[in-house]
């Protein structure tokens, strides 16, 4: 049986923004009242009350009983109007329910026992993929939410719609598909290593250098003598041509190059 909380509410006499505008400077929340093929009827709500209950997750789908100057409706709130600045409560719509009147709401979605999953307990993150439920059930029997029990889930693990026990009377919406509610994923961690080793790339830092060199790139002019087991330097292996001088000229066999200012 869905929760039925109570509103007193006043109906007011005329309608329109200039209406509305009065009805707040009272401290109340000017309101209407349609369904159940009645005229609708303008109504205004205590905005003390209003604030302490639209805050609630559930809002949406609890029926309340209204109090019209002593004769009860039983509604389920429909439409909420806030100030786009203040979000202060500007309107309220409520629906007519009468027994057995089916309805179309949307359920939120409440997640349990995240220390029972494996996954989550691995660095795995939790994506809710919807955060409500749309069904279609009658009015006296709407779900407060659906709550998924994590126990148990690992990543690339998944909830459908078909793992949900549903009560009685109460269907979803979509219906021609099993559709995913959450989703375990796989942790996004990039290794302190290769963002270092981007990093060096992208700026020419020596650790770049030291890898080419170690890849078997011919080292810069000035570079420091080959490590031990590295191939001969210039001149010394049988066959190699010698080592260009300062100027670029070609030295003589063993001897150093020129040095000082030509003449």
């Amino acid at each position: 049986m869905a929760e039925i909380m109570s509103f007193k509410v006043q109906a007011r006499e005329s309608s329109g923004t200039g209406a509305a505008r009065a009805v707040r400077r009272t401290g109340r929340i000017p309101g209407i009242l349609y369904g159940e093929n009645i005229v609708p009827t303008p109504i205004s709500v205590d905005a003390k009350q209003l604030s302490e209950q639209m805050h609630r997750k559930s809002f949406f789908v609890t029926l309340y009983e209204l109090d019209i100057d002593g004769k009860k409706q039983r509604v389920l709130p429909r439409d909420l109007q806030l100030d786009p600045v203040t979000d202060i409560p500007l309107h309220i719509d409520f629906l007519r329910v009468g027994t057995g009147t089916r309805i179309r709401v949307s359920v939120p979605v409440a997640v349990t026992n995240e220390a029972g999953s494996p996954g989550i307990k691995r660095g795995g993150v939790l994506n809710i993929v919807r955060h409500e439920i749309e069904v279609i059930c009658r009015a006296d029997a709407i779900p407060q939410r659906f709550t998924i029990d994590l126990d148990g889930l690992d990543v690339g693990d998944s909830v459908k719609i078909s793992a949900v026990k549903l009560p009685e009377g109460v269907r979803p919406v979509i219906a021609d598909r099993d559709f995913t509610i959450l989703t375990i994923a796989a942790p996004t961690v990039v290794a302190d290593e290769a963002a270092a080793a981007a990093a060096a790339a992208a700026s020419g830092t020596p650790a770049e250098a030291e890898a080419v060199s170690a890849a078997g790139a011919v080292p810069a002019a000035g570079a420091a003598a080959p490590a031990a087991g590295a191939a001969p330097a210039a001149g010394g292996a049988k066959g190699a041509p010698p080592a260009p001088s300062a100027k670029g000229a070609p030295a003589a066999k063993g001897a150093p190059a020129a040095k000082g200012k030509k003449k």
